[in-house]
């Protein structure tokens, strides 16, 4: 049997825009500081810890994974890669394909436009509203959650995944 393969995609938390501040240096705001523990929490309740995380080397990325993945129990590998920074949907499928085989979860934080892209090119459909909700917008702190079967990573192909589930986590004010 072909195992199932789950790709989480998270779009980092809301930012700060301080004058002057290069954009891979732009921080979380105050929002974002709240929603990122809760994006950690909804997957660890959901079951969808993953088994490996890729994220991107922008600050606000970094201390969007730093936040979600300490609110679970066992600590997940992380591997910060500059290609998410700035990358459209081919270039983040082409990071994702070098996934190692034994990974079945892969948690991918990054960027918009590239994520939505990345998740609307991968879905060839969507459990109840989802891709429509996607088209119409994937928020800051959003988790989309692919499901798919594949022998390896490198065979993931545009239209493969089952969109499974799509959360908006927000922390309390």
């Amino acid at each position: 049997m072909v195992p199932l393969r789950r790709l989480v995609v998270l779009r980092h938390a809301k930012s700060a825009w301080p004058e002057g501040t290069p954009d891979h240096e732009r921080p979380l705001g105050p929002r974002g500081r709240r929603d990122a523990p809760a994006a950690g929490r909804a997957l660890a309740e959901a079951g969808r810890v993953p088994d490996l995380a890729l994220c991107s080397t922008a600050e606000r990325a970094r201390r969007t994974w730093e936040l979600a993945s300490a609110e679970w129990r066992a600590a997940t590998p992380v591997r910060y890669e500059p290609r998410l920074y700035g990358a459209d949907a081919f270039d983040l499928l082409e990071v994702v394909r070098e996934t190692p085989a034994e990974v079945g979860t892969l948690l991918l934080v990054g960027h918009n436009p590239g994520l939505e892209e990345l998740v609307l090119d991968l879905a060839g459909e969507g459990v109840d509203d989802t891709l429509a909700e996607v088209r119409t917008k994937f928020p800051t702190s959003a988790i989309a959650v692919l499901d798919w079967h594949g022998a390896a990573w490198r065979d993931l192909t545009p239209g493969a995944a089952l969109l499974a589930a799509l959360t908006v986590p927000r922390g309390a004010r």
